[in-house]
C-alpha cells in the first residue's frame, strides 16, 4: 500500500484538489442559492466531472484530450446552472491541459491573469488556489519527473553495468574451464607421447640388452673376453638409455600452474557433487607464479576446502588467485558458521609453516563464515 501511495500520490493529490473544488462549489451553491431540483442537477453534473477525470488517469494521450475537453463543456454547464462558484474547477481544468500539452513553465504562471476576474470565491482565495495548483504541477513536473527519468536512467545504467560485470564474470569462468579442459587433453597428450616416447626408445634398447645378455650367456665359458666385451657393451647401451629417459622426463614435465589449476578445479567440481558450490577465480598473469608456491597454494586450498567441507555447514565456497606486482595473494572463503576462535591444529599449523616457509604471510578471518588470507612473494 505504501509503495502504490509513494507512485501515484501525484495523482491522487490532483484527485483530491478537484474533489475539494467540487463540494466547494456544490456547499457554496447550496449556501447562495435553495431554488428546489436544481441542486440534483449540479450534483448530478460534478459526479459525471469526477467520473471524467477518473476516467482520463487510465487512458492514452489522444483519449485524454477528449476527455479534458468533455469535462471544460461539463464545468461550463455547471457555471451556468450552479454559478461562479465552480471557477475552481477552471483553474484546475487549465492545468491539466497544460500537463497534456507538455508546456513550458511559463505557461504554468499564465492562469495569475485569472486572478484579478470578478467571482463570488473573492480575489484572495483565487490567487491561493493558483498558487498551490502552479506549486503542485511545476514541482512535480520540472523537479520530481525529472529526478524520476534520472534515476531511471541510470538505474538502467547500473543494471547494464551489472549486466556487463555478470557477462564478463560468465566469459571468464567459461575461459577458465576451457582452458582447464585444454590443459587435461594436453596433459593427456603429452602422457600419450610420452609412453610411445618410452616405447621407443627405451623398449628397443632394453631388448637389444636383453639379447646381448642372453648372446653373453651363451659363449661366456668358450669365450670369456668377448663375454665381458659384450657384458660391457650391455652396460653402456643401458647408461645410455637412463640418460635419454632423464632427457625425456625433464622435456615432458608438465606445467606446475597448469597441474595446480587443474587439481584445484577438480576440487571445485568434487564440491559441487557434494552440493556445495564452489567456484574459482584468477586475475593477473599467473605464469609469474614460481613452480614452488604453486604447491604451497595448492596443498592449503586443499586443506582449507576439507576444512570447510568437514565443519562450516557452507553452501558456497570462493577461491581466488590474484597475481600481483611483486606478490600473488590467495584468499579461500566460506559463508558457513565461522567459529569463535581459531585454535591452531594441524591443519591450520602446516598451512602456517608452508606460508612461513615460502617467506609469506597467512591470516585467519572467522566473523562472517571462514576466510583464509595467504599472501607470497613472487
Amino acid at each position: 500500500m505504501g509503495e502504490f501511495i509513494k507512485d501515484k500520490y501525484y495523482i491522487l493529490v490532483r484527485m483530491i484538489l478537484m474533489l475539494l473544488f467540487c463540494i466547494y462549489g456544490v456547499v457554496s451553491y447550496a449556501e447562495n442559492y435553495h431554488e428546489t431540483g436544481v441542486s440534483f442537477k449540479i450534483l448530478l453534473l460534478v459526479l459525471f466531472f469526477i467520473a471524467l477525470m477518473a476516467i482520463k488517469e487510465q487512458l492514452g494521450k489522444r483519449y485524454q484530450i477528449v476527455i479534458l475537453i468533455a469535462a471544460a463543456i461539463l464545468l461550463v454547464f455547471l457555471i451556468r446552472i450552479g454559478g461562479w462558484e465552480f471557477i475552481l474547477l477552471g483553474f484546475y481544468l487549465i492545468y491539466e491541459f497544460l500537463t497534456l500539452f507538455d508546456a513550458k513553465m511559463f505557461w504554468y504562471f499564465c492562469p495569475y491573469l485569472f486572478v484579478f476576474m470578478k467571482t463570488p470565491v473573492g480575489y484572495l482565495t483565487q490567487f491561493l488556489v493558483i498558487t498551490m495548483l502552479m506549486l503542485c504541477y511545476v514541482q512535480y513536473i520540472f523537479i520530481v519527473s525529472v529526478y524520476r527519468k534520472q534515476m531511471m536512467e541510470e538505474t538502467k545504467a547500473q543494471q547494464g553495468l551489472k549486466r556487463d560485470i555478470e557477462k564478463v564474470e560468465n566469459e571468464t569462468k567459461v575461459e577458465l574451464k576451457r582452458n582447464i579442459l585444454e590443459s587435461e587433453n594436453r596433459i593427456l597428450e603429452e602422457r600419450a607421447q610420452l609412453s610411445q616416447t618410452l616405447h621407443d626408445k627405451l623398449g628397443h634398447n632394453i631388448n637389444g640388452s636383453i639379447y646381448q645378455l642372453e648372446a653373453t650367456k651363451v659363449i661366456m665359458d668358450k669365450d670369456p673376453e668377448k663375454a665381458r666385451t659384450m657384458i660391457q657393451a650391455v652396460i653402456d647401451q643401458l647408461r645410455t638409455g637412463m640418460d635419454e629417459i632423464r632427457a625425456i622426463l625433464r622435456k615432458e614435465r608438465p606445467d606446475k600452474k597448469q597441474m595446480a589449476l587443474l587439481q584445484i578445479y577438480e576440487l571445485c567440481e568434487d564440491c559441487n557433487k557434494k552440493g556445495v558450490e564452489a567456484e574459482l577465480n584468477t586475475e593477473g598473469d599467473l605464469s609469474r607464479v614460481p613452480a614452488d608456491l604453486w604447491e604451497v597454494i595448492l596443498d592449503n586450498a586443499f586443506e582449507a576446502v576439507t576444512n570447510s567441507m568437514k565443519y562450516s555447514r557452507c553452501k558456497h565456497i570462493n577461491i581466488e588467485i590474484v597475481a600481483m606486482n611483486k606478490m600473488v595473494r590467495c584468499i579461500i572463503s566460506d559463508d558457513g558458521i565461522g567459529c569463535d576462535r581459531i585454535v591452531d591444529g594441524m591443519g591450520i599449523s602446516g598451512m602456517r609453516h608452508r606460508i612461513r616457509a615460502a617467506g609469506g604471510s597467512i591470516d585467519f578471518e572467522s566473523e562472517a563464515g571462514f576466510k583464509v588470507n595467504m599472501l607470497l612473494p613472487i
